[in-house]
């Protein structure tokens, strides 16, 4: 059995432009993610897109090298709490606290379920280089299995 992330209700919206702008957010096929892709594909990889993760139906890995079973996640700085530029809201301060919070218990997660499925769980923050992600997958992907995550 799982644990469940859960988070209380949301409190309502601090504004209709604060509203309006999260609302506005991509959930998949933001600009970093179809930038690594397109880099990917370009160098001759093929992967999958929003592959289920195995045994958490709401859950997809975003870039999926389901042969070599390689998982890989674009976080963004904010929903997932980036050290460098993850940033926490002063309206609804306990309420995203604990959705910040749960996001990063979730991931977590995620991280163990699949490694211990035998995954390579690759993160790359979104303020990271695409070349430099790039060339991060491309060597977990390499034959002699260079799986280096740093």
């Amino acid at each position: 059995m799982h644990q469940e992330f859960t988070v209380p209700p949301h409190p309502g919206s601090s504004g209709a432009a604060v509203s309006g702008r999260m609302s506005a957010l991509r959930r998949r096929d933001t600009n970093p993610e179809l930038e690594i892709r397109r880099l990917l594909h370009a160098a001759g990889l093929r992967y999958r897109v929003a592959y289920p993760v195995p045994g958490r139906p709401r859950r997809t890995i975003d870039i999926a090298f389901t042969r070599r079973k390689v998982a890989v996640f674009v976080d963004g700085c904010f929903w997932h709490g980036c050290p460098e530029h993850g940033t926490r809201p002063s309206s609804n301060a306990e309420w995203w606290s604990a959705k910040l919070a749960a996001n990063h218990a979730r991931d977590g997660d995620t991280t163990a379920l699949l490694e211990g499925q035998g995954w390579l769980v690759l993160r790359v923050w979104e303020h990271e280089r695409s070349t430099r992600a790039v060339e991060r997958i491309a060597g977990a992907l390499a034959p002699e299995g260079n799986y280096s995550a740093g």
